[in-house]
């Protein structure tokens, strides 16, 4: 999907530059800025924290915009989503809560006039299975539901702040699922690490 990857990234410097209801109760605690390490000092790509489902044609890829997160990612990344997060956010403030995770959601598909439901995508975590609150349109075509070949369409979602990144979740939409979140946090640490080792020297 590296051409799918090539249009968000485009897409993202775009937004930069221009710059429902959860069922889980219970609420996270997000990192302070205490706690997270400086941006630009990442070097991990955005696919290395992106998580990929396949629904038939459908291909969908769902990438978290917590600073936790983002700041593990190359400087060129982090400003990229930290932009997208920023714009997208303003625009989601009057629908959801200030402290709403975010998530960038791409819709892909190499074949012709493939329609999706954006409300079906759901996120499981701690037993809790969470609908997004609110969705935010990136691309203009998102509306539609429906995409030509080889056409990506972009939105923003926010869900509950009871979802917790810090732990093992899983996302499905219909009959696909990703469960690899966990691989994708022992990255994250890692990477974390050599931040930290990076700033000490």
């Amino acid at each position: 999907m590296s051409g799918t990857h090539s249009v968000i990234g485009a897409i993202v410097v775009l937004v930069s530059c221009c710059s429902g209801a959860g069922t889980g109760t219970g609420r996270s605690v997000a990192p302070t800025t205490a706690t997270l390490v400086p941006p630009g000092y990442g070097t991990l790509a955005q696919a290395e924290f992106t998580l990929e489902l396949v629904s038939g044609a459908l291909q969908i890829q769902v990438t978290p915009l917590a600073e936790s997160v983002i700041r593990l990612a190359a400087p060129d990344t982090y400003q990229r989503l930290t932009g997208l997060s920023a714009s997208a956010g303003e625009s989601l403030r009057s629908r959801t809560r200030e402290d709403s995770p975010l998530f960038l959601v791409s819709m892909f598909s190499r074949d012709p006039t493939i329609t999706y439901e954006p409300q079906n995508l759901h996120i499981v975590n701690g037993g809790l299975r969470y609908r997004p609150t609110a969705i935010q349109a990136v691309t203009p075509g998102w509306g539609g539901q429906r995409l030509r070949q080889e056409e990506t369409q972009l939105a923003v979602y926010a869900f509950d702040p009871g979802i917790e990144l810090e732990i093992s979740l899983t996302v499905e939409y219909e009959n696909a699922r990703d469960t690899s979140w966990q691989t994708i946090l022992n990255r994250l640490e890692a990477e974390r690490a050599r931040v930290r080792a990076r700033i000490g020297a």
